[in-house]
């Protein structure tokens, strides 16, 4: 496998391959446990990213890449195998997840400034030599008729640019995240507001990047798609396509290799048939894929059910999502291959 920034980068937007979001911290996971009713613990965390990461089918056709949290990165399967290497035997690529989290951002209320930047270009070190190849670092955008601001904005411009500078330096591929909430609050904006703001902080980290002389043929963006707020719903799945690749041409520059798009508080249906519908439109720069977590776990998780006798059903959940998400990187997804299932 290529130790280029450049190859790296291609290898993880290709072939209608896109990445696993495996990244939730220990609380985040909590919750997603809590739904199944299964307790949080480091053996139940390791067997679910386990199930997930022994899936054959979706991890070597359809999966570029896994985003994990530092835990996993270093974490064993219950046979000992480390999990790294049950990824790169699949042909996928591990990464890492090295923001610290959204933090309230001084005299900037109800907005929030990304933190972990202190002590990592050592973190990086440690990071590339147990495996990870990619990292990724996640700003927040909240939306709303007054928000985000422009100091605020820049603030998380200029931490991404900072850490996907570090990144290059280390020999691993930055996932610059600027999220605009889809589902933040009030999350009651339209799709016009979206738009405007999604090209806005665009604009702004692009910006950021060429200060910072980060390697844009080194990088992956993961951007939200421009969407209505969760409280606001109105536009068609042609709509989302057609506003999102108006606003990603006219600020991303064609030197990125690839998006890979973060699901935001869609369901799992709606991010893959956005994905698709945006495909479809043809003549985009960039290769475009996913980046998913709740929209590839959901239902897996929910078979699973945290019983060993699942493992299969879990897996079979797994793939069926993985391999939708496949098809709508290549713009090919339809409605009713979800019968399938």
């Amino acid at each position: 496998m290529s130790e280029r920034l450049e190859d790296i980068a291609l290898q993880m937007v290709t072939g209608g391959r896109g990445l696993l979001a495996a990244d939730e911290s220990t609380s985040t996971i909590k919750k997603r446990f809590d739904a199944i009713n299964l307790e949080s613990t480091e053996a139940s965390r390791r067997d679910y990213r386990e199930m997930l990461f022994r899936s054959d089918e979706a991890m070597k056709k359809y999966i570029s890449g896994v985003i994990l949290f530092e835990e996993t990165l270093f974490q064993k399967a219950a046979d000992g195998t480390p999990f790294v290497d049950i990824i790169r035997a699949a042909g996928a690529i591990p990464g890492i997840k090295v923001d610290t989290g959204a933090k309230p951002m001084a005299k900037y209320p109800a907005e929030t400034i990304t933190e972990g930047l202190d002590g990592l270009g050592e973190r990086l070190a440690r990071y590339y030599e147990a495996g990870a190849r990619f990292a990724k670092w996640r700003g927040v955008i909240a939306i709303s008729s007054t928000l985000p601001t422009r100091g605020s904005v820049r603030a998380n411009a200029q931490a991404l640019a900072r850490y996907a500078a570090l990144c290059q330096e280390a020999g691993i591929v930055p996932i610059v995240e600027p999220e605009c909430l889809m589902d933040g609050k009030p999350g009651d904006h339209n799709i016009d507001r979206c738009a405007e703001v999604t090209e806005f902080t665009l604009r702004i980290v692009f910006e950021e990047l060429a200060e910072a002389r980060v390697n844009l043929e080194g990088m992956i963006l993961k951007p939200n798609m421009v969407i209505d707020g969760k409280n606001a719903r109105k536009a068609s799945v042609a709509e989302v396509a057609e506003r999102t690749v108006k606003v990603l041409k006219a600020t991303v520059p064609p030197a990125v290799p690839g998006i890979a798009f973060l699901s935001g508080g869609q369901t799992t249906e709606e991010a893959t048939a956005h994905l698709s519908a945006i495909n479809a439109s043809g003549d985009l720069p960039w290769f475009v894929t996913f980046s998913y977590g709740r929209a590839l776990q959901d239902s897996a998780l929910r078979a699973w059910n945290g019983k060993q006798e699942n493992v299969a059903a879990g897996q079979r959940e797994f793939a069926h999502r993985a391999e939708m998400n496949s098809l709508a990187a290549k713009g090919n997804w339809k409605k009713d291959l979800e019968k399938a299932a």
